[in-house]
């Protein structure tokens, strides 16, 4: 089985310490691993997931190597929250032109490790560049302090001081994304990281340190922390100031578990199952193309991809028809080749395992599959762009979190129904709707519980806008003015004249 990451013992034994089944909470997709604890002496192999190729062997990071980190960055910290903001945007400001400067080199890293399509790498590299153009804009008029009242012997107002030292534990599936929508507007607002990258994308977070320490980011303010689940378990037992959370949602549930009694902020961005509805009255061959490429970007490997479909019963043969021959022209192949769109799963063969029974579930259950269905021939990572119709809420491919490039569609009769179906789910991070009249969109949006909410587009992200979960797509409140404000504490001034 070819893995993205493995833990092994730093004597090169083959035997793996536990079989992985992201089913049972063992290990979680898009989340920090397994919560097994492993000897002190460790490496960390990194393989290639198109390739099976090892990239590196990195040493995991102890317990007391995590303590003596958090320390650093502790003193770090202090003497960094004394700067004016704005040297510390300017340092901000270089790692921005650093990035894009090694743009090709932090993209093929990007594609090697994780195995996103190298054109889509590019554009990821493009839009965090974008992102902390954002941060650096935005931060000081966010934070700047707020004069609430004032009399002839009084002034009341509300400043903002940086938390501390905070954790962040981030994904592989977008790992430049995810990262910079936390660290960039803490480090500019006074605060020290502890990154945690995820296990496949460790040599990506290790770029990320090297271009920040390159910029003149002092050494010990932004710390790369290497390991699996023991090692971010560990990250946690430190008394951090904040914890800021991407992965799975049995994960951030065990994270919250333990959190309650630090009294810090805890932000857990989790998983989706995210709806799209499209009416009998739209362009279906335009939402077809729109759709097909907001399900199977970047592999379906996407916390607000599509994940399932309802189609208007008016509209829904000629949109499965349009659908259909759009996913067909996605080239499965070579992550590195340029016309590459489908590339192999990042988790390996152990999630194509998983789609494999999502389609068996639902082709048992009445589903009927068009194009698609199963592993590639390409390799033992890869699955191919799948489509299923006469698809229903028994099924697990429209109730759990597929993280792939599979999508079931449904036909309904009405907007009432559709509304139903897209709540029938315990996530609530997007979903969308695509139709022609903006009022109609608005109403039925509005009744659809979820922190983001699409009309005619889909599978988007805009850092002007705060980035919100409900239900079980957790608690988060990245991007945006308000996303700015979870890396500060507010204290209320009471000044009054003697």
């Amino acid at each position: 089985m070819h893995r993205s990451a493995k833990i092994i013992p730093t004597n090169r034994a083959s035997k793996f310490c536990g079989k992985p089944n992201h089913r049972d909470g063992l290990v979680f997709y898009r989340g920090i691993g397994s919560f097994n604890h492993f000897s002190s002496k460790q490496a960390m192999q990194i393989n290639n997931p198109a390739t099976g190729e090892e990239l590196k062997s990195l040493p995991v990071d102890t317990a007391d190597q995590i303590k003596s980190k958090y320390e650093a960055a502790q003193k770090a910290q202090k003497e960094w929250a004394n700067k004016s903001l704005e040297s510390r945007k300017q340092v901000l400001a270089k790692f921005k032109d650093l990035l894009k400067e090694n743009a090709e080199d932090v993209a093929q890293t990007l594609t090697s490790e994780v195995g996103k399509p190298i054109s889509q790498a590019r554009n990821e590299v493009a839009g965090t560049q974008t992102r902390v153009d954002f941060f650096l804009n935005e931060a000081a008029t966010v934070v700047a302090p707020s004069t609430r009242r004032t009399a002839s012997n009084f002034k009341e107002y509300v400043a903002y001081d940086p938390l501390g030292v905070v954790g962040n534990i981030s994904a592989w599936n977008y790992p430049l994304f995810v990262g910079v929508n936390v660290f960039a507007p803490a480090l500019i607002l006074g605060n020290a990281v502890l990154y945690k990258p995820s296990e496949h994308s460790t040599l990506t977070g290790i770029k990320v340190q090297q271009l920040l320490q390159k910029a003149g980011l002092p050494q010990d303010l932004f710390q790369v922390v290497v390991g699996g689940g023991s090692t971010a378990q560990a990250l946690l037992e430190q008394p951090l100031d904040g914890v800021y959370f991407t992965g799975s949602n049995t994960t951030g549930v065990k994270i919250a578990q333990q959190m309650p009694g630090k009294m810090i902020p805890v932000q857990l961005e989790l998983g989706g199952k995210d709806p799209t509805y499209v009416t009998e009255d739209v362009n279906v061959v335009k939402a077809a193309k729109s759709l097909a490429d907001g399900a199977m970007y970047n592999t379906g490997q996407s916390c607000c991809s599509v994940e399932r479909m309802y189609v208007h019963s008016a509209a829904y043969d000629k949109f499965v028809e349009e659908f259909v021959n759009e996913v067909k022209t996605f080239v499965i192949g070579d992550p590195k080749q340029d016309n590459c769109y489908i590339g192999p799963l990042t988790l390996g063969s152990k999630q194509v395992a998983f789609l494999s029974k999502q389609v068996e579930d639902a082709v048992q259950k009445g589903a009927k599959v068009l194009v698609g269905g199963k592993q590639a021939q390409k390799g033992p990572n890869y699955f191919e762009p799948t489509v299923l119709v006469n698809v229903n809420h028994t099924m697990d491919v429209m109730r759990q979190e597929s993280f792939g490039p599979i999508i079931g569609i449904q036909k309904v009769n009405s907007d009432e129904e559709a509304i139903r179906l897209m709540n029938d789910t315990d996530y609530g991070l997007t979903a969308g709707v695509y139709v022609n009249n903006q009022q109609r969109a608005e109403k039925i949006l509005s009744q659809v519980n979820s922190g983001t909410v699409y009309w005619n587009a889909c599978d988007r992200v805009s850092p002007w806008l705060p980035w919100i979960g409900r239900k079980g797509s957790g608690i988060v409140m990245t991007l945006g003015r308000e996303g700015i404000l979870a890396f500060v504490k507010p204290k209320s001034w009471h000044m009054v004249n003697p």
